[in-house]
């Protein structure tokens, strides 16, 4: 089993930056797809972004896109979301998990498993 911890959130104006980075212990993630979700309270987890193991391949939500980064350092066994320009809206807890049921679609969030403990965005306007 993977063990993830999400770090980075913090409290920041609206149009600037955060970078959050989750790292895994326990064993590599470097054969998994990883995700980045976020969740306000009262409302379902919302995909953010992905990368694919093979190739690391990209998938942003549109909401996101443009403003966004996802990137992954094997060696390090860690993820990063680098956030710009952001936006009130953008206020949520995120977290981080690795992909563990290929047969369902890379944006949704059942097809994922170890999930961090998450970290707390906040954007104020």
């Amino acid at each position: 089993q993977v063990q993830l911890v999400e770090s980075g959130g913090d409290l920041v104006q609206a149009g600037g930056s955060l970078r959050l980075s989750c790292v895994a212990s326990g064993r590599s993630f470097n054969s998994n797809d990883m995700g980045w979700f976020r969740q306000v309270p009262g409302k379902e987890r919302e995909f953010v972004a992905a990368i694919r193991w093979i190739a690391s391949s990209t998938y942003y939500a549109n909401s996101v896109k443009g403003r966004f980064t996802i990137s992954r350092d094997n060696a390090k066994n860690a993820v990063y979301l680098q956030m710009n320009s952001l936006k009130p809206e953008d206020t949520a807890v995120y977290y981080c998990a690795r992909r563990r049921l290929m047969s369902v679609s890379i944006y949704d969030h059942t097809a994922y498993g170890d999930w961090g403990q998450g970290t707390q965005v906040t954007v104020s306007s």
